[in-house]
């Protein structure tokens, strides 16, 4: 899952991003309300953790902006102002949930932990053939028979489903499922793929994900 990580204080958000990078999330990083609000243009992030003190664009007017933009990704306000006043500015702003620095690391992924659940439940499940993704209780089967993913194959798999019958390119994986720095050069989406072929196509006549020569990869039935 791809996160998106909006704080001026590049130690915090230094921090905040190796942290979740080491639970096997995705992380993106802007340093200001207006570059925040460029990549959430350009990319789709399964949940935003925004800081209320930006230069540019401060925290409340960007999650504002966002709401009116249409985008509905969790938004977790992450500040130091922790009065009831600031705390309903926050949410009345269009934030699922309010966090004041200083945290516990273990609070912030469980709050994480909780807003994605809900996201999760709010998106429908996949199916193409006898394979199965449930959002929800975030569980892949085959044939009833469950598969067991890495964080990383499940988001790959997950991508790759919600395209399913649609030829996906290596720059578009990168940009949905790997960070903005992701090295082009490497082979590590074609190793993830064949993880996915073990795991997902394997002891199966029919194998759901194939590669297009030359563009890309397509899960069909």
């Amino acid at each position: 899952m791809r996160i998106l990580v909006i704080e001026d204080e590049r130690k915090i958000a230094s921090f905040i991003k190796r942290g979740l990078r080491e639970e096997g999330y995705t992380v993106d990083t802007a340093f200001d309300g207006e570059e925040g609000y460029r990549l959430t243009g350009e990319n789709e992030y399964a949940l935003i953790i925004l800081d209320i003190m930006l230069p540019k664009q401060d925290g409340i007017a960007l999650c504002r902006q966002l709401r009116r933009d249409g985008i509905e990704s969790p938004v977790l306000m992450l500040t130091a102002k922790d009065s009831v006043q600031d705390k309903v500015r926050g949410l009345d702003s269009g934030a699922d949930d309010y966090l004041t620095k200083p945290f516990a690391f273990e609070e912030l992924l469980a709050r994480i932990r909780a807003l994605l659940r809900k996201g999760a439940k709010r998106a429908a499940s996949l199916q193409v053939g006898d394979l199965a993704l449930d959002a929800a209780a975030h569980r892949v089967t085959r044939s009833g028979r469950e598969i067991v993913l890495t964080m990383k194959e499940y988001a790959l798999l997950a991508y790759l489903m919600r395209n399913a019958g649609t030829v996906v390119t290596r720059t578009m994986i990168a940009e949905n499922i790997w960070e903005l720095d992701f090295d082009t050069g490497t082979n590590i989406i074609d190793v993830y793929i064949n993880y996915l072929r073990n795991k997902v196509d394997s002891g199966h006549e029919k194998k759901l994900i194939q590669t297009v020569r030359g563009r890309g990869y397509m899960v069909r039935d």
